[in-house]
Formats: C-alpha cells, sequence, structure tokens
C-alpha cells in the first residue's frame, strides 16, 4: 500500500526547495538520516536537487512569460505573437517624399489659341528609382507611374508657360507631375524549386528589407502575388480605363484612368519576418492541375474532403476553402522564381529638400512614336526632377514596446470595417488612379428613402468628387464602381451599402462692414474678403455640415481695422446656364437663430467661385 505524503508544489526558488526538503527528511525519515549540516554528502545532494528544481522552475517561468504579448522579450517570440495577431512587424521605417517631374512639350496652335502638344508627353513607369545627390546618396522609388498626357482631379498635370519667341508666341510649355517616393533600393534574388512541395518555403536575408516588390516565374512569365493569407484567393487589380477595356466606363476615363477589379488567383504567397534580418516567403499547397479555385459552391461540393458527412451539422465554412481540399494556391516545382524586394529607410534616409535631382534607373519613353526626332530628342532631354521639401518618417523598425502596442491595435481591427466612420474613411483612402472621393457622409438607411420594389440596405454613402477645377461634382458611374470594388473587401459580411450622390448647394455671401478711421478700406475690404474666400474654401466643408453666421461675424470683427460688421447674408446660386448647381435651395427657411441648416437629404454648402460669389461693401455709421 502506497504511503501518503505531504508534498508542497508551491516551492519555486533555490531557497525554499532546500527547506522543503530538509523538512521532508526530517518528517519521513527521522531515523534515517539526520546529519543537515552544510558539509554533510546528504546536504550535497539535497541542494544539488534543489538547484536542478530552480532552474527549472526558471526555464518553465521562462517559457510561459513568452507565450504572452504583453510579457516576451524574445525577439522571434514577439514577432510569432505579432502574426498570431494578423500585425506584420516592421524592421524599418522608409522616409517618404513628394517628387516633382517636369518636361518641356512643344505648342501647337496660332498665336493666341495656343495649347501643348501632348503627343511629345513622356511615360514613366512605375518603380523608377530616383536619386538624392546627398551624402550618401539615397535611393527612392516612385509606386506609381508618371504619365504626362494624363490629367484628373486625383492626377493633375499642371501646365505653364515656359519660353516665348516674341510677342504671344508660345514656344513650350512646361508640364509638372507630383509622385510620391519611398526610400527603397530594389534588389533582386533567385530562387529555384524542383519537385512540389506543401507548403514549401524560402528566406531572404539583408538588413532593412522593406517588404517583396514582386515574384516572376523565370520560365513563364507568370507572376506570383502576395496575399494576407493563403486561403485568399482574390488581390485587387487594376487595368486602364479604355474603350477595349470597358467601353461603357471609357467615357468617364478623364476622373477614373484605371479601373479597379478583383482578380482569382492560384500562384500566392504570403511572407513573414523571422526577425530582424530575415524575411520567409511561404508558397501553396497544391499543383498548377487542382482547379478548386473555380469550383462555384453548391450542395454537391460544399464540404468536400471531411471524413464524415454529420461533421456538416457543426463545421464552420469558410467562402475561400468551402471544399476542404487544402490547397491555399499552388506550390512551385520545376522553375525558377526571380524575386525582387526593397531595402532601404532608416533615419538617413530624411534628405534634404531640393536634393533628389537625379533619375537613376527606368524604361522613360515616348507613348507616341510618330514623332519629329531631333524635337523628341530635345523633349526627351528636358525631363527634370526636384523635392521641394525634405523627405520625413525613415527611422528603425519597431522597438519591442511599439511591436505589442502595434500587434494590440491591429487585432482591433482587422482591417474590417465596423463602425461608420470605418467604412468613411476607407472610401476617402481610395487611391487616386481609381478617381478621388472628395467628400463623402455615411448614414443608416431611412426608411422614406428606399425606392418600391427595391432591397433596403443597412448604410447609405453618400459622396462627391472633384473636377480638374477643384469644384464640387457628382461622382461618375466608373468612380463609383471603383469604391464598391474596394469596399466589398473590407464590408462585415451583413453590411450593405448603397453609394448614392450628395447634393451640392452652391451659395453667395454678401456683407457690410464699418471701416475704424485712419484705415484704408480697401485694405480691410480685402482682407475680409481673403478671410472669407478661406473660410468657404472647399476643403474646408464637409457633408451636412451648417453654416454658422455667428462664426462669420466673428471672423470678420478680428480682422484689423473693422469697427462694425453690420450684416452677413448667404444668398443660394442656382442654374447650370450660369456654371451653378441645377438644386434651389431656401436659405432664409432653412435659417434657425443665425444658423443656416443642410436639408435632411445629405448636402454640401460649396460657394464655388470664390472670387466672385464673395462680395462685400464700406458703409457708413
Amino acid at each position: 500500500m502506497a504511503v501518503r505524503r505531504n508534498i508542497q508544489y508551491l516551492n519555486k526558488d533555490f531557497t525554499e526547495l532546500r527547506a522543503s526538503l530538509i523538512n521532508y527528511a526530517r518528517t519521513y525519515f527521522p531515523t534515517t538520516y539526520n546529519d543537515f549540516s552544510p558539509t554533510s554528502p546528504g546536504m550535497m545532494f539535497m541542494e544539488m536537487a534543489a538547484y536542478v528544481g530552480d532552474v527549472m522552475s526558471f526555464y518553465l517561468d521562462n517559457q510561459i512569460q513568452e507565450t504572452y504579448l504583453q510579457y516576451a522579450r524574445q525577439t522571434n517570440n514577439l514577432y510569432e505573437l505579432a502574426y498570431m495577431f494578423s500585425y506584420k512587424p516592421n524592421v524599418t521605417q522608409v522616409a517618404t517624399v513628394n517628387v516633382g517631374f517636369y518636361q518641356q512639350v512643344p505648342a501647337m496652335g496660332s498665336p493666341g489659341s495656343q495649347s501643348p502638344d501632348f503627343s511629345y508627353a513622356l511615360f514613366i513607369p512605375a518603380n523608377t528609382t530616383v536619386t538624392s545627390t546627398a551624402s550618401g546618396s539615397v535611393s527612392f522609388i516612385i509606386q506609381d507611374p508618371v504619365d504626362f498626357s494624363v490629367s484628373s482631379s486625383g492626377d493633375p498635370t499642371e501646365v505653364t508657360v515656359y519660353e516665348t519667341t516674341g510677342g504671344n508666341n508660345i514656344q513650350y510649355f512646361l508640364l509638372k507631375k507630383t509622385r510620391k517616393a519611398i526610400s527603397s533600393t530594389i534588389n533582386t534574388t533567385t530562387f529555384s524549386f524542383g519537385t512540389p512541395q506543401q507548403f514549401d518555403t524560402v528566406e531572404i536575408s539583408s538588413p532593412n528589407i522593406v517588404g517583396i516588390l514582386d515574384i516572376k516565374d523565370n520560365n513563364t512569365g507568370d507572376t506570383w502575388y502576395e496575399v494576407d493569407y493563403l486561403a485568399q484567393d482574390t488581390v485587387f487589380d487594376s487595368i486602364k480605363n479604355t474603350n477595349v477595356n470597358d467601353p461603357n466606363l471609357s467615357q468617364y476615363q478623364g476622373d477614373t484612368p484605371y479601373l479597379l477589379q478583383l482578380k482569382q488567383v492560384q500562384r500566392r504567397f504570403v511572407s513573414r519576418f523571422l526577425d530582424s534580418t530575415t524575411l520567409q516567403l511561404q508558397f501553396g499547397a497544391g499543383t498548377a492541375n487542382d482547379t478548386d479555385e473555380e469550383i462555384l459552391p453548391n450542395p454537391d461540393n460544399v464540404g468536400l474532403g471531411l471524413p464524415f458527412e454529420v461533421d456538416k451539422l457543426t463545421t464552420a465554412f469558410s467562402p475561400s476553402n468551402f471544399t476542404f481540399t487544402r490547397n491555399y494556391g499552388i506550390a512551385p516545382s520545376n522553375t525558377t522564381l526571380v524575386v525582387r524586394y526593397l531595402t532601404g529607410g532608416g533615419v538617413g534616409a530624411n534628405v534634404p529638400a531640393n536634393t533628389i535631382t537625379s533619375i537613376t534607373s527606368g524604361n522613360i519613353q515616348f507613348l507616341n512614336s510618330n514623332l519629329t526626332a531631333n524635337v523628341a530628342n530635345y523633349i526627351f532631354g528636358t525631363l527634370g526632377i526636384n523635392n521641394l521639401e525634405a523627405a520625413d518618417g525613415g527611422g528603425d523598425g519597431d522597438s519591442t514596446e511599439e511591436l505589442r502596442q502595434n500587434a494590440s491595435a491591429n487585432f482591433a481591427t482587422q482591417l474590417r470595417n465596423v463602425t461608420q466612420d470605418d467604412y468613411l474613411v476607407r472610401a476617402l483612402s481610395l487611391p487616386a488612379k481609381y478617381g478621388v472621393i472628395s467628400k463623402a457622409y455615411i448614414e443608416p438607411t431611412k426608411a422614406q428613402s428606399v425606392a418600391s420594389g427595391a432591397a433596403a440596405s443597412i448604410l447609405d454613402l453618400y459622396v462627391l468628387s472633384f473636377d480638374n477645377t477643384s469644384k464640387l461634382r457628382t461622382a461618375s458611374v466608373a468612380l463609383k464602381q471603383n469604391l464598391s470594388t474596394y469596399l466589398s473587401q473590407y464590408r462585415m459580411v451583413n453590411d450593405s451599402i448603397s453609394i448614392k450622390d450628395a447634393f451640392i448647394i452652391n451659395i453667395g455671401v454678401n456683407f457690410d462692414i464699418i471701416v475704424l478711421p485712419n484705415f484704408n478700406s480697401n485694405e480691410v475690404l480685402t482682407k475680409c474678403i481673403l478671410a472669407l474666400q478661406n473660410f468657404f474654401a472647399i476643403k474646408n466643408w464637409q457633408i451636412n455640415e451648417p453654416i454658422i453666421l455667428r462664426d462669420l461675424y466673428i471672423l470678420l470683427d478680428a480682422i484689423e481695422g473693422v469697427q462694425t460688421v453690420k450684416i452677413v447674408t448667404i444668398s443660394n446660386k442656382v442654374g447650370t446656364a450660369l456654371g451653378y448647381s441645377q438644386y434651389a435651395y431656401d436659405i432664409a427657411g432653412a435659417t434657425i437663430n443665425e444658423v443656416v441648416y443642410p436639408s435632411i437629404d445629405p448636402m454640401i454648402f460649396e460657394v464655388k467661385y470664390l472670387n466672385t460669389d464673395i462680395q462685400g461693401r464700406v458703409v457708413n455709421l
């Protein structure tokens, strides 16, 4: 029969374990051993056991500690925990800067009515490398192509007169475009693959890795796409908005140069940092012959691969892996992949202004081939670049505490639109090449706004865009389609979004002021008009924002030289023949307690012509 012993499990350090072992021996072996002096053989074995127990307790505590994000200290464990929270650590911070690209083009037409000859416009591809002349010759790359022949509200081409040959005869115009550049250097490496292996991995070792630029199959030219997780089988893809690509939407290419699409891909990979200098790439588990990504869900194939049919009752199905074939994309086999990746960043990448002046790589070309050779050669030589502002944002990667905080914050969002404000910010973040959402407003769908026979949505998203003079207009069909495609990847499964046009109400402002003695009336009046122009600049206004007349009185009264603001009135400007919105608005009826309220239907007040629609007078007491 086993003897029951009173064993203490709470002791963890050397001193407590030693004392516990001595007490145990005295309690259960009082006559067998009773020499507990420091030099006795028995104490040697007890202290050795206490030593082993102390070491094991330390490693046990350390392992438990390393499983919690808020307590982990080892870099590799922090990286693993960050990925569990769907956060990708930054091992470096790149600097960003706006770079201006300039070129000359000949003038065409007769004097007095000349315009730029855009047939000589250059095209600079994406990922072109530009270099700073500052110490260290820091390299930057532009992420978007530069097409001088395209101008839209989101990507304007600034045109100025560069050279004349006497009188009003213009010889050359100067074109300017601005692109954001990041401090990165393009590096290339290759990986060879033989027999396909499930979830094959390769590693890139280099300091300051920014990320993967692209991966191409050296044999077939196929592109491999980076995804957040291997079960994700669709990626965003863009095509130029032309009549060939989409005859219905090409009419809107002025404000929507590119169309956004969702593309289903088999060749995909994920990347993850193992430490600050090692980036691991992991590929899929299927072969090129697998076609389960093209299967549409139906009662015959949903759940295909489950070991027991009864599991369908309790199984959680994913739209991206409803057949349980464990494909997750294909694995590369019998080929060589060419991987281009970016390195750079750091504090040294924050270069001063006016130092990024040279293009070091990029296939710059004319889009039009029918050009005069000597003129084309001259125009090609006029291409220049410059950064008018200093680059900023460059720095080290995530510190231990930043890694913890960023991972925790990322877990709470998961890139999903949960609140109304999430949808609002996501709509405004649509990349400019797909069109620009200038103003957005979202609210729950009103029952009275649902048309007869139409399905009710959960949220109504009201949007407006800019024309090429930064005046408000309704968004085009192509822009709304791009926005719908963009939001579809971030919305919650139960959310239904209806994208609608907000109403534009054009207004004018009139005011009377009394000027203090000894002040020039014209100067004071000009200052008042400039202050109101800045106040009503459309960048400062949002949909459904009221006009508080008291703010206008305070604004004018604070201007030096104004003695009294007698009156400020708001009037409605309407009529398409005059260049205004077609919608009239009862300003007087909407004014309550010196506040001009917007309508129930989302709308925005706009002073369309700031130079003429704001008028003031200096009057006497």
